[in-house]
């Protein structure tokens, strides 16, 4: 936008120039013809009356020695009579002084200059055709260049997007000539060393724990058993057992929870199986019948038929069991639990009195109760699950009711 009334002032310059100097010799060229006529005073005057009638961009007028002036230049604009048109015309003139016969006369010459806005829309559409070009040109060179220079960086990412810790395939990354590409292929080659060094430290860590802590734990559990049948103890030596062996259960639960989020967060669950939600559902529910009784809970349930998801069967029963467990350890005795399945979400409900705090609902070990029987890491454990599918949990309170509603 910029070069087209630069181009335009420099083309038209120019213009002016060229027509300065065509004026120039024409002004001359007659001054040299009248002269070579040799003409009378009389006959001169005739012939320039009669060159003023038939050329009527030129004038040739008689002045005075007193009158003599220096050339003049200019461009201005006029209306020819003889062209229907309303519109003006303009002019490049020169007023020069010449002799004829020794004597001074002032040539006025006037010549058409094309016109401006004809000149500059042509010289717009040539550049705009040309920027047009040039544009199509250079996305056609950045293509064909990014497509080359920037075939290892895809490459690069492409093997980036199927590595899979758990398989923990060898990547191969393409050379490059390119030293940048070069220099993130040697920092991936050691970031991802060190990710699955870090990744099998903690998965045997993980093994280690699931086998060496719980062995241990089931012992000291037994021998509690053990001693609590011993009859020759004190009431107050029977209640410091019992309460140890309380301590002991929850401990174990907790290790057992821990040891499920870490096997979790390290994805060492298969998640590509098809689950029978529904199934688990009915499952679930019909063992956990016993808890219903004790406390006197109704339940409500409206379960679609044939409900399948893609992901992992025993996370999936853990969260359904997860669920409706802390449905029933929030529902006060005489309550009530409905129980709802679709094909595009799960939900429990149970009846409440106060809304819980959800900036701490999904937190680990954050308590919602008084009850310590929980580990505190149920809804946590929930999340991680839901995370695991992709699926997204919510909470809401609703007319003194508790709704968790997992989207599948």
């Amino acid at each position: 936008m910029i070069s087209i009334p630069v181009y335009y002032f420099v083309v038209d310059t120019i213009w002016k120039g060229e027509l300065d100097e065509h004026n120039h010799i024409i002004i001359k060229k007659t001054a040299y013809e009248f002269n070579q006529l040799k003409l009378s005073e009389e006959e001169l005057d005739k012939s320039i009356t009669l060159w003023n009638q038939i050329q009527p961009e030129t004038n040739i007028e008689k002045i005075s020695t007193q009158q003599i002036k220096r050339d003049t230049v200019y461009t201005y604009e006029k209306h020819l009579p003889f062209i229907s048109e309303q519109k003006k015309e303009r002019y490049r003139c020169l007023k020069k002084v010449i002799y004829l016969q020794n004597k001074p006369y002032l040539f006025t010459i006037q010549t058409n200059i094309e016109e401006s806005h004809e000149t500059i829309a042509v010289i717009a559409m040539i550049t705009i055709f040309f920027f047009v070009i040039i544009v199509l040109g250079l996305l056609y060179l950045n293509r064909k260049l990014s497509s080359s220079i920037w075939k290892p960086f895809r490459d690069t990412l492409d093997q980036l997007k199927t590595f899979n810790l758990n398989s923990q395939n060898t990547l191969q990354f393409p050379a490059s000539d390119t030293t940048e590409f070069e220099e993130l292929n040697q920092s991936l080659y050691k970031l991802i060393e060190r990710n699955i060094s870090t990744y099998k430290t903690q998965k045997e860590f993980t093994e280690n724990a699931s086998h060496e802590l719980q062995t241990p734990l089931a012992i000291i559990k037994n021998k509690l058993d053990l001693l609590l049948q011993d009859q020759n103890l004190t009431e107050k030596q029977y209640r410091i057992v019992e309460d140890i062996n309380k301590a002991l259960t929850r401990s174990s639960r907790i290790n057992k929870n821990l040891l499920l989020l870490a096997k979790i967060e390290n994805n060492q669950f298969d998640g590509s199986e098809i689950v029978l939600f529904d199934h688990l559902l009915q499952q679930s529910i019909d063992t956990l019948g016993e808890h219903f009784e004790q406390k006197n809970i109704s339940v409500q349930e409206e379960i679609s038929g044939s409900v399948q998801v893609n992901g992992n069967s025993i996370l999936t029963e853990i969260l359904i069991n997860n669920l409706i467990i802390n449905a029933i350890r929030h529902t006060s005795p005489g309550g009530f639990i409905s129980i709802q399945l679709t094909d595009s979400s799960f939900e429990v409900s149970n009846s409440g009195v106060e809304k819980l705090n959800t900036d701490f609902l999904f937190k680990r070990f954050s308590k919602l109760s008084t009850d310590n029987s929980g580990s505190g890491l149920g809804l946590a454990i929930i999340q991680e699950i839901c995370r695991f599918h992709h699926w997204t949990i919510s909470y809401r309170f609703e007319n003194h009711r508790h709704f968790f509603t997992v989207k599948l």
